[in-house]
C-alpha cells in the first residue's frame, strides 16, 4: 500500500469523524485503512484534538474500554453561540416579518441547512452531558432543526404526527389543548421508541406550550423520560408556559403599532455566563 501522508491521514480522519458525529471509531480501524501503527494513529489523534480546540471546532475525543476508540461532538462555545443566535436576531427584528396572530415568518430560517445546522449544534451542545436517546418533534416546521440536533448528538430522530399513518403500524394517539385552546390529536407509531428511553423534545416555536405539554403527555404513555426540552423561539407573553424547565435560543416580542414590530433577542440563559 502506498505510504500515506500524515496531512492526508488527518484530513481524512477529520472528514469521517465529523460526519458521524458521536460514533466511536477503533484506532485499529484507522491502522488498517492507512497502514499506519497505532503509535502514529495516537499522535494524529491528539494533533486533531487540539485543532479543534484551538479553532472552536468541537470536540475529539478518545474513549477507553474494550468498545473504546475516537469520537468526536460538534460542542459549540458559548461564546460563538452568541454570536450566531445573535446575527439571526438580527435578521429577524422589525415589521416585515410579522404575521397575524403575534406570529414571526422564519421558514426561511428553517429551510437554510447551515443556519440549520448550526442551531442544531447550539442545542446539541446542551444537552450532550443528559444523553437522550432519541430527539422527538411534532410535525412539521420543527423537523430542520430536530434533524440537525439529532446528527448533531448522533441519536435518531423521532417524529409525531396528527394522525396515524398506515405504514408505521399501530400508534398511540392522544388528545392536548394546543396553545390556542383547541382540542388536537397527537400520534406515535409504537414500534418508534422503546421503554424507558430518553426523550430530547425539540421544536421550532413555544408560544402557551399546548403541544410541548402533548409531546411531554406522548412519552409518558410510552414510559419514557423527558431529558430536556428545546426550542428555537419562544414567544415573551404568556409569561407562564404549560411547560417547564425548557430552553429556547431566542425570545420574540411584537410591539403593537402601524405596523408592528418584531423584537427578537437571544435566550437570557445564552446570554448568561457558563
Amino acid at each position: 500500500m502506498e505510504k500515506v501522508r500524515r496531512n492526508e491521514r488527518m484530513s481524512a480522519i477529520m472528514k469521517m469523524l465529523s460526519s458521524a458525529p458521536n460514533r466511536i471509531f477503533t484506532l485499529s480501524s484507522f491502522c488498517e485503512m492507512f497502514g499506519s501503527a497505532k503509535s502514529t494513529m495516537s499522535e494524529d489523534v491528539d494533533l486533531l484534538r487540539e485543532m479543534c480546540s484551538h479553532f472552536d471546532l468541537g470536540v475529539v475525543e478518545t474513549v477507553t474500554g474494550a468498545a473504546g476508540g475516537v469520537r468526536y461532538r460538534p460542542a459549540v462555545s458559548r461564546n460563538k453561540a452568541r454570536e450566531t443566535i445573535q446575527d439571526l436576531c438580527r435578521k429577524l427584528s422589525g415589521s416585515e416579518r410579522v404575521l397575524p396572530g403575534g406570529f414571526l415568518y422564519y421558514s426561511d430560517i428553517l429551510s437554510t441547512p447551515d443556519i440549520v445546522n448550526r442551531m442544531g449544534e447550539i442545542i446539541a451542545s446542551e444537552y450532550t452531558e443528559v444523553e437522550p436517546d432519541f430527539v422527538l418533534t411534532m410535525e412539521t416546521k420543527g423537523i430542520p432543526v430536530a434533524f440537525a440536533t439529532a446528527n448533531a448528538l448522533g441519536i435518531p430522530l423521532v417524529i409525531a404526527r396528527h394522525s396515524s399513518k398506515v405504514y408505521e403500524g399501530s400508534a398511540v394517539n392522544i388528545s392536548y389543548v394546543s396553545g390556542s385552546g383547541s382540542i388536537e390529536t397527537m400520534s406515535l407509531s409504537r414500534r418508534a421508541v422503546k421503554e424507558n428511553q430518553r426523550a430530547l423534545i425539540v421544536d421550532d416555536f413555544l408560544k402557551g406550550g399546548g403541544t410541548a405539554k402533548g409531546m411531554v403527555e406522548l412519552m409518558r404513555e410510552f414510559n419514557v423520560t423527558v431529558a430536556g426540552m428545546a426550542f428555537v423561539m419562544a414567544t415573551v407573553t404568556p409569561e407562564k408556559k404549560r411547560v417547564s424547565g425548557e430552553k429556547s435560543l431566542m425570545t420574540l416580542a411584537v410591539r403593537d403599532g402601524e405596523p408592528a414590530e418584531a423584537v427578537v433577542r437571544p435566550a437570557e440563559w445564552l446570554m448568561a455566563d457558563n
